[in-house]
């Protein structure tokens, strides 16, 4: 297949199971399953159809002939009823009671409610890992001191394991949304062409109350509570909004967090996985590129831009239905599902190998903190008799002249030293380093980390206890 375009989301990062989950197998074998909950809810609300001709759909509801398929949509251009005919050739018996009384969305749009719901408990397992992984790291450097920013600029301290319970508390916000999502998903059910199940009115003689039990009891068949209580043709395409929608929060947290790595590489304080023979640069030897954070940010770019392909769907449906829908979420149902699945393979990658540097954070943090330690310093000197307003005007004179050694001498911080020879602090060098300890500066992160860890996220992974341990691999 080298002469024609393959979709990189399957060659090089989707996973085999979720592209599994969108393939045209799955599809088909779920349009046949859809076909028999029709036979069988009907055979049991009363319609002529017999016990054989249901296990005559039940013994091919695998074994899709997929040539015959084809080439009968050559000749009639209609996908469904293609199919239908391909199953009749090997039902012969059940032939006449296929898609009895369905319009095409029976199979088409209960089978995309489906999968979605299917792709989204697969990327919620996913999702669960990285918390899981993340989790770990959280606590392993809860007390480790790091340099904070605000603006990108230097801030108060915090620690390695704070900063990490923030990227863990987005994925926390996507996955009440993944709950909430799958909690309210809900079939179209059977309504017919315009969804009035006026062709059900005719097959069961009007007969309302046996009508009303259709979609509950194809719902509860195919392991959903419900069907959407009205329709026109096809289930709202608000539906498809609701579900992208998902996965853009999933991908602006997977962002956020390759940003943060992208930076912190920078700094060299944390680095992602970087294995023995990887190249880093064609032309420069020595570089180490964070590519696997690079490209978390750029799959995640395509999945929040994917989300406005539903939203001018759904806005642009006429009356009851019209088809300009189908092409559009051919695509990016798919792709949404597809981009998302690798980002959170990435993702997983990434924190399952982090690599920290403490020294090289240190030297970072300490070279800013005698700026943040002003304040204890002040106070230290209004203990040994000096008045805090003369002490704060002279510390903020003592700062800038700091700050300009190290911004246009290319100093180091001599804070400190400026502070240990003025006489209005009575403060030696020795007793300024005491102040000078990273630790006193963390304010509670340590304690955060361990109580959002067990409040928040320890229930979820006891939760999904049997699915953890994922590793995700690579393809390049």
């Amino acid at each position: 297949m080298k002469d024609r375009y393959i979709s990189p989301l399957s060659e090089r990062y989707a996973s085999e199971k979720m592209q599994y989950i969108f393939s045209q197998e799955k599809k088909f074998r779920t349009w046949r399953k859809l076909w028999i909950a029709l036979a069988e809810t009907e055979k049991e609300l009363g319609l002529n159809i017999t016990d054989e001709q249901i296990e005559e759909l039940k013994k091919f509801k695998d074994d899709i002939n997929f040539d015959v398929a084809r080439e009968r949509e050559k000749e009639v251009r209609h996908d469904v009823m293609s199919h239908v005919y391909a199953y009749g050739v090997q039902c012969p018996k059940a032939k006449g009671i296929i898609h009895l009384g369905a319009t095409s969305c029976y199979v088409g749009d209960n089978t995309d409610i489906i999968i979605m719901k299917e792709a989204l408990e697969l990327v919620r397992e996913k999702l669960v890992n990285v918390v899981n992984e993340l989790s770990k790291f959280a606590l392993k450097y809860k007390e480790l001191p790091t340099l904070a920013f605000t603006h990108f600029q230097p801030a108060q301290p915090t620690t390695v394991g704070k900063r990490a319970t923030l990227w863990i508390n987005e994925l926390l916000l996507d996955y009440e949304d993944i709950n909430y999502t799958l909690e309210n998903l809900k079939l179209l059910g059977c309504k017919g062409t315009t969804g009035t199940q006026a062709s059900f009115v005719e097959l069961f003689d009007g007969d309302n109350e046996k009508i009303d039990k259709i979609d509950p009891i194809i719902a509860k068949k195919m392991g959903f509570k419900e069907c959407y209580p009205v329709s026109g043709q096809t289930y709202s395409r608000k539906v498809d909004i609701k579900v992208l929608n998902v996965l853009a929060g999933i991908a602006a947290s997977a962002h956020k967090f390759s940003n943060d790595i992208r930076l912190l590489q920078h700094l060299k304080e944390i680095e992602e996985p970087f294995e023995k023979s990887q190249i880093g640069s064609s032309a420069m030897a020595y570089k180490r590129n964070p590519m696997r954070s690079e490209r978390i940010a750029s799959l995640s770019n395509y999945v929040m831009s994917d989300v406005i392909n539903p939203m001018m769907v759904a806005s642009t449906q006429w009356f009851e239905r019209t088809l300009d829908d189908s092409a559009n979420k051919r695509l990016s149902i798919p792709e949404g599902f597809l981009c998302i699945d690798g980002i959170l393979d990435l993702y997983l990658n990434v924190v399952d190998g982090l690599v920290v540097y403490p020294k090289v954070i240190e030297k970072h943090l300490m070279a800013e903190l005698p700026f943040m330690a002003t304040e204890n310093i002040m106070m230290d000197a209004v203990k040994a008799g000096g008045d805090r307003q003369e002490l704060h005007e002279r510390i903020r004179e003592l700062s800038m002249i700091a700050g300009r050694n190290v911004k246009e001498l290319g100093e180091d911080n001599n804070l400190l030293d400026l502070i240990a020879e003025d006489p209005m602090f009575k403060l030696s060098k020795e007793e300024l380093k005491d102040s000078m300890k990273p630790e006193k500066y963390i304010g509670r992160s340590a304690v955060q980390v361990e109580d959002f860890i067990k409040r928040n996220i320890k229930p979820i992974l006891d939760e999904y206890k049997d699915i953890l341990g994922l590793k995700a691999d690579i393809n390049v």
